[in-house]
């Protein structure tokens, strides 16, 4: 996605966040969220709504107890809602694995990590909280080591969570 694009793109300790913003049914509600790499050029908030999630992420990057109160535009299939519904539920300092999430929604892990993969809300809608059965597991579609593994492991830390 080209930065212009972007209602905001503002700094965070693991790189940057890209926000966008539109209007749905006479209100205007956060769209995406996206975690960018360092490279990003920066924005400044276009809308009130960008300025206000960009002071919610602040408040989030010190203190990790942080309640977001965000409009989110209605997103996702039957499915991911009940997904991230279920991720909305894992407290701070907490994991629960793929496949913990799948046995409550009578689901596979698999799935479960694609629709954590799909989130457009990440940190409001915490899929960093999801782990696999065997370490930190993938994070926003992307396997293995790099930009997006570091993120998890940055906010997983930040939330009091320690993994090897």
């Amino acid at each position: 996605m080209n930065h212009t694009d972007w209602d905001a793109v503002i700094v965070a300790p693991f790189g940057k966040l890209g926000i966008q913003t539109e209007i749905v049914d006479d209100s205007l509600m956060v769209r995406q969220i996206v975690y960018l790499d360092h490279s990003e050029k920066l924005k400044p908030a276009r809308t009130d709504l960008a300025k206000e999630v960009e002071n919610q992420f602040k408040q989030y990057f010190k203190n990790p107890d942080f309640v977001f109160d965000l409009p989110l535009k209605p997103f996702g299939t039957a499915f991911q809602q009940r997904v991230w519904s279920e991720i909305e539920k894992i407290s701070r300092g907490e994991v629960k694995t793929y496949g913990d999430l799948a046995k409550a929604i009578k689901s596979a892990p698999r799935a479960v990590g694609q629709a954590c993969g799909s989130n457009p809300f990440p940190l409001i809608v915490p899929c960093h909280r999801v782990i696999s059965a065997t370490g930190i597991g993938g994070f926003a579609h992307q396997a293995g080591e790099g930009f997006h593994r570091n993120v998890k492991a940055w906010l997983l830390q930040h939330e009091g969570v320690f993994l090897q």
